[in-house]
């Protein structure tokens, strides 16, 4: 009888581990939706007060909210980010035009810029490291 007692516990115990790692697992791969800027929408200066304290991981959605008329967020590459300039083709770089847009981030680097003359010269841009 005392050996069935342990094996219940034991089985009882594993049991426990599982629904724990599950639950780690599951914390660890929930996505987050951030609005960029927040109040202010996509705006400049975004990278001096906007991205402080945030932690970004792959699969977080970003979603910027602007005036379409004045505005756009293009996503570009590490040169485009750099220079302000979209390159003039790649699979790695779009233009999102809606006001409202949403993007998913990858692991590591990922780059946006407001692609109207001089708005990325004027600090409207974000380069986001996500985990």
């Amino acid at each position: 009888m005392a050996a069935q007692g342990r094996g219940s516990a034991a089985l009882v115990a594993g049991a426990l581990l599982v629904a724990l790692l599950s639950q780690l697992t599951n914390t660890a791969t929930a996505k987050t939706t951030y609005i960029v800027g927040d109040d202010a929408g996509w705006t400049k200066n975004l990278e001096a007060s906007w991205l402080n304290g945030k932690t970004f991981y792959a699969g977080d959605v970003l979603v910027f909210k602007y005036d379409k008329e004045h505005h756009d967020v293009s996503v570009v590459g590490g040169k485009g980010y750099q220079r302000c300039q979209l390159p003039k083709h790649s699979d790695h770089s779009w233009v999102l035009r809606t006001g409202n847009d949403a993007v998913t981030l990858r692991r590591g680097n990922n780059y946006f810029i407001c692609g109207q003359p001089g708005h990325c010269q004027n600090n409207m841009k974000l380069h986001v490291n996500a985990l």
